[in-house]
C-alpha cells in the first residue's frame, strides 16, 4: 500500500512514512492509492478484529500480522476504555442509536484513534532507532488524548498548543496536568485556527522540521483516519439487516467525518453522512453552496472542539471529489491561501453531496436539546453530540432507516454547560476523579512562530 499527495507532486510513500511525516512536502495530505475492500476482511462486527484487518489493509507491507496483532491488542486494552465494546451503540429511539465514543483515557472519541497512532510510532520510531517530536494543536479534545496517549513514551517529546481561553477546565487538564516528562503544554494567546496554523508553518519551514524531526497526531495524520474508519465499519455492519446507515458526525476539522467517507468506500453499507456544526460553519457553505469561505475569525461557543474556521482533512475530500486530481486541488488551495475562498466545480460538488450534507446549529438550539435529550431519555450528552443529535431540525434532508449520532465526548468534560442546560452536573469517571487535584504544569507562549520554535529547540530531544 502506498500513499500519494492530495496535491499531487509528491512522490507515493510507504505507510510508516505517511504516519511519521503527516505533511506531504508539497503540502498535501497522505491518502492511499486505492481503497481496500471490506468483502476481503472477516466479518466485520466486532471492533478489534475488524480493527486489525483495517491496520492490516492499510499498512500493507510496512506491518508484519504479528506487529498489526500487537498494536490492535495494545490500543485497545479493555483496561483502558470504560466499556469492553471500546464503542457501545445505545439505542435512543425506534430508529435512532448514540455511538458513544467517549470510553477511552481522556473521555473524548480523539482516543480511539490517538491510542493507536501511538503504538505505530513505538514501531516505527524503533524500528528505525529515531525520537521525534510530535506536534499538535487542539481544539480541546486532540491534546487530551495525545497526552494520554504519548505520556511517558521514551523515544517522544510531545508539544501541544492550545488556544487560550477556548478550552473547558476539564479539557485543558488532561493536557497540562499529566506529570509527564515528555509532555509540554503550550497555552497560546490566540484561538484554533492560528494554532493550527503555527503547526503548518512549523512543517513548511522545511529545516526546522527536519532538525525538530517533527511529527503531527492532529488529524492530518492519515493513521487518524484510518483508525476511525473502524466503528464506522463495524456499526453499519451491525445494523446491515435494515440497510444502510445515515451516521450525524459534529465536525470542527472534518477528520472524523472524513473517516466514514472512507469507511463508505472500503464497501461499508454507510447512506448519508450529516455534517453538524455550531456557528463557525464553513462546511455548512462548501457542502450546501460549494463556497469554501474562511470567515474572519472563529466564533467561541459552547461547543468549543469544533470552533474551527479552516477544515484541514476537507482538503482529502476536494481530491476525491476532483477525482483525484493533484493539481487542481492545488489550484484550489493556493486560491484559497491567498484569498480565503475557493469555489468548487459543480461536478465536484455533485459528488460531495451524494453522501455528505450540512447543518448548523446555534448555542440555544444546542442548551435545548440537551435538555429536551435529558428528559426523553434520561441520558447526558456533551454540547457537541447535542449538536449532531439537533442537526436534523436544521436541514431538508430525508434521512430514512436507522440513524447513528456519534457521541463525542463525556459529558463530564463539560459540567457548567451540561449543568446549566439539564440542571444536573456530570461527575468524572472514577479512574479520572482527582483530576482536579493534580498540579499543573504548562508554558505561556504568544501567537509566534518565532517563540514556538524557541520552546521546541529548548525541550525536545530529538533536535538534530
Amino acid at each position: 500500500m502506498r500513499y500519494v499527495s492530495t496535491r499531487g507532486a509528491s512522490p507515493p510513500v510507504s505507510f510508516l512514512d505517511a504516519v511519521l511525516s503527516g505533511l506531504a512536502p508539497d503540502g498535501g495530505l497522505y491518502v492511499p492509492e486505492a481503497w481496500p475492500n471490506v468483502a476481503d476482511f472477516g466479518e466485520p462486527l466486532f471492533f478489534d478484529t475488524t480493527a486489525a484487518d483495517i491496520l492490516a489493509a492499510f499498512a500493507g507491507d510496512d506491518l508484519s500480522e504479528d506487529e498489526v496483532n500487537s498494536a490492535i491488542v495494545s490500543a485497545y486494552d479493555w483496561s483502558a476504555f470504560s466499556s469492553p465494546a471500546i464503542t457501545p451503540l445505545r439505542q435512543i429511539g425506534d430508529e435512532a442509536w448514540l455511538l458513544e465514543l467517549f470510553h477511552g483515557p481522556s473521555l473524548a472519541f480523539k482516543d480511539i484513534a490517538m491510542r493507536l497512532l501511538a503504538e505505530l510510532y513505538d514501531i516505527a520510531l524503533t524500528k528505525r532507532d529515531e525520537r521525534r517530536t510530535v506536534i499538535c494543536a487542539t481544539s480541546g479534545d486532540t491534546g487530551g488524548a495525545a497526552v494520554e496517549a504519548l505520556k511517558g513514551h521514551d523515544r517522544i517529546d510531545l508539544i501541544v498548543l492550545l488556544p487560550k481561553g477556548r478550552v473547558s477546565e476539564v479539557q485543558r487538564r488532561f493536557m497540562t496536568a499529566s506529570g509527564a516528562a515528555n509532555v509540554h503544554p503550550v497555552i497560546v494567546d490566540t484561538d484554533f485556527d492560528k494554532c493550527q496554523a503555527i503547526v503548518k508553518a512549523l512543517f513548511a519551514d522545511k529545516d526546522f522540521a527536519q532538525r525538530a524531526s517533527l511529527s503531527p497526531v492532529n488529524s492530518i495524520n492519515w493513521a487518524r483516519i484510518a483508525a476511525q474508519s473502524i466503528y464506522y465499519v463495524t456499526v453499519s455492519h451491525i445494523l446491515a439487516a435494515a440497510g444502510p446507515t445515515n451516521f450525524i458526525v459534529p465536525t470542527g476539522n472534518f477528520g472524523d467525518a472524513f473517516a466514514g467517507y472512507v469507511a463508505k468506500q472500503m464497501g461499508a453499507p454507510i447512506g448519508a453522512i450529516l455534517l453538524a456544526t455550531n456557528a463557525n460553519d464553513i462546511l455548512v457553505g462548501a457542502v450546501e453552496r460549494g463556497e469554501y469561505v474562511r470567515g474572519a475569525h472563529s466564533h467561541a461557543t459552547i461547543s468549543p472542539a469544533m470552533d474551527i474556521q479552516v477544515a484541514s482533512n476537507f482538503e482529502r475530500l476536494v481530491f476525491e471529489a476532483l477525482e483525484r486530481d493533484g493539481e487542481a486541488t492545488r489550484r484550489l488551495y493556493d486560491q484559497f491561501a491567498q484569498s480565503g475562498a475557493f469555489t468548487l466545480p459543480p461536478a465536484a460538488l455533485a459528488k460531495m453531496r451524494a453522501t455528505f450534507r450540512a447543518a448548523s446549529v446555534d448555542d440555544a438550539r444546542t442548551m435545548r436539546m440537551m435538555r429536551t435529550v435529558y428528559e426523553s431519555c434520561d441520558q447526558l450528552v456533551c454540547p457537541h453530540t447535542a449538536v449532531g443529535i439537533a442537526a436534523p431540525g436544521k436541514t431538508d434532508v430525508q434521512l430514512t432507516r436507522q440513524i447513528v449520532h456519534l457521541a463525542t465526548a463525556h459529558p463530564a468534560k463539560f459540567p457548567e454547560t451540561v449543568e446549566e442546560a439539564t440542571g444536573i452536573r456530570p461527575p468524572l469517571p472514577p479512574r479520572c476523579a482527582d483530576l482536579f487535584e493534580r498540579p499543573e504544569s504548562f508554558a505561556t507562549l504568544p501567537a509566534e512562530i518565532d517563540a514556538v520554535k524557541q520552546h521546541i529547540r529548548e525541550r525536545t530531544r530529538a533536535w538534530r
